[in-house]
């Protein structure tokens, strides 16, 4: 079961031990839906993450919404991949542009506690999404013949 935000924060307020944090991380991984194992192709892959992450991203509706499947081999990391769409699915391209993705995680403290290689990651899960955000963006812009 996907956890709003809030609820995330709120759960890790309550967790004071490092060892019960990365144990709930494990947990909101192991609460993403499923991942079809044909959608983990090169195109979905994350570059820069050591572990195997996949994003796969759907956009529907208009002005559109987007949402989000991903994956990792690695249970902690896949928590930080759960945490991640918690944050911009079910959002448009607009408002996942506006997000202060960098700003939620540091609220939850685990800056100090992520490896290198682990903050690369997910920096580089929030950019690629970012990245996707800003090309939604201007092709809806360059369809407006208002702008």
């Amino acid at each position: 079961m996907m956890m709003t935000p809030e609820e995330i924060l709120e759960d890790f307020s309550w967790l004071e031990s490092w060892d019960d944090r990365y144990g709930y991380l494990v947990e909101l991984g192991r609460g993403l839906p499923p991942m079809d194992p044909a959608d983990k192709t090169e195109e979905t892959r994350i570059e820069g993450c050591q572990s195997g992450v996949w994003i796969k991203t759907t956009t529907a509706g208009s002005p559109p919404v987007l949402t989000f499947v991903g994956d990792s081999d690695s249970a902690i990391v896949k928590g930080l991949v759960a945490i991640v769409i918690s944050l911009v699915n079910g959002r448009s391209p607009k408002e996942i542009l506006a997000l202060d993705i960098p700003e939620f995680f540091a609220k939850l403290n685990l800056e100090n506690h992520l490896s290198p290689t682990r903050k690369t990651g997910l920096n580089e899960m929030v950019k690629s999404i970012k990245q996707q955000a800003a090309v939604l963006v201007e092709m809806e812009a360059a369809d407006d013949p208002a702008t």
